[in-house]
């Protein structure tokens, strides 16, 4: 378990810029929202949403499709955990 905090639109309206997640060590399904990495950009984290296994990874997107940088440009992505809880503002169970 970790507190990661968002940075930029990419998951807008779900969680917006400066939210702070709570994430754990889990399996992903489809329509969960995750933390990934990604093998092309080494020591960058990611919260997307899982959208569907993909070629030893996972295809991720995120909600706000004209403000996210996700699988679509940069291909599977390493779920690394899930997000569960939002802590800061309105915090609540995603």
């Amino acid at each position: 378990m970790r507190r990661v905090r968002v940075r930029g639109p990419s998951m807008a309206p779900t969680l917006k810029d400066g939210d702070i997640v709570v994430v754990f060590g889990r399996a992903p399904r489809p329509g969960d929202v995750v933390l990934v990495t990604w093998g092309h950009r080494p020591g960058q984290l990611s919260v997307k949403r899982a959208v569907r296994p993909d070629g030893g990874g996972w295809h991720v997107e995120g909600d706000n499709r004209f403000g996210s940088t996700d699988s679509r440009e940069l291909g599977p992505a390493n779920v690394e955990a899930v997000v569960r809880w939002r802590l800061w503002p309105n915090p609540r169970r995603l």
